[in-house]
């Protein structure tokens, strides 16, 4: 048996993306912090897909240790896809920010997704079929104004999925790696951006997609022979590309 890993399956895009996965027959392993969700999430999977086996660890991958532990209680698994989704943002100026909340930000956003990805290449590149797809943003293309921090480690997950995308090509490797960069989406993401209870999306932010729509963009992404899955942030068309960073190999003489 395969499963289709899906890191933050709580709420949002992962929650969305378990039931589209899981509408296909794939069986699921999600991980979240919050235990109470993933049991409503296999829930509604079984009810709808009884035949597919859903998994639920429960694991805060911003502390480091977590992160390790939780690969390795993979490890009884096939695993086809990873999704690193699990992330979140923060609008504060730099001199504002909590530190606190950004160092947390820094080891989910970007430790977490290296380590979790490095791992999976090492075990897994060869193994034909298999897909890496790490979430990164809109803010990881686009400096936006009062979210700096948040967009560096954004830009940080799409120049280093994009990097490991060609470097597996050049390699001959089985693996494909990939990126999905949404623009604004119905989530809990603004509420724990701003640290607010609630927020309302309708009548706050011009345009957005629901994470239901953003899910569908994870599945055209995953079915595509391209690398990065990116929402327009002024038409909020979605396309698929080629890498969008440059990327120049190693010379002979270096």
């Amino acid at each position: 048996m395969k499963y289709t890993v899906i890191t933050g399956a709580s709420s949002g895009i992962g929650y969305q993306a378990a039931l589209a996965f899981a509408a296909r027959g794939k069986n699921i392993i999600v991980v979240a912090r919050r235990e109470d969700k993933l049991g409503e999430l296999k829930k509604e999977i079984s009810s709808f897909h009884p035949d597919v086996e859903v998994v639920t660890m429960t694991a805060d991958l911003s502390r480091s240790e977590n992160v390790y532990s939780f690969y390795e209680s993979l490890k009884p698994y096939q695993i086809e896809t990873l999704i690193n989704n699990a992330g979140f943002g923060n609008f504060d100026s730099v001199a504002d920010q909590n530190l606190s909340k950004i160092e947390s930000m820094l080891r989910l956003n970007i430790e977490a997704v290296t380590v979790l990805s490095t791992l999976f290449v090492r075990d897994y590149q060869n193994v034909a079929d298999t897909q890496l797809i790490n979430v990164s943003s809109g803010g990881g293309y686009t400096i936006v104004a009062d979210a700096v921090t948040y967009c560096a480690t954004k830009f940080y997950v799409s120049a280093f999925t994009e990097g490991l995308a060609q470097e597996l090509e050049s390699k001959g490797a089985q693996m494909k790696a990939k990126i999905l960069a949404p623009a604004a989406t119905e989530t809990e993401f603004a509420q724990r951006s701003f640290d607010v209870n609630e927020f309302e999306y309708n009548g706050s932010v011009p345009q957005y997609h629901t994470a239901k729509e953003m899910a569908q963009f994870m599945l055209d992404l995953y079915d595509s022979d391209k690398v990065v899955g990116i929402v327009n942030g002024e038409s909020y068309e979605f396309k698929l590309v080629d890498p969008i960073y440059p990327y120049a190999k190693r010379s002979s003489n270096n």
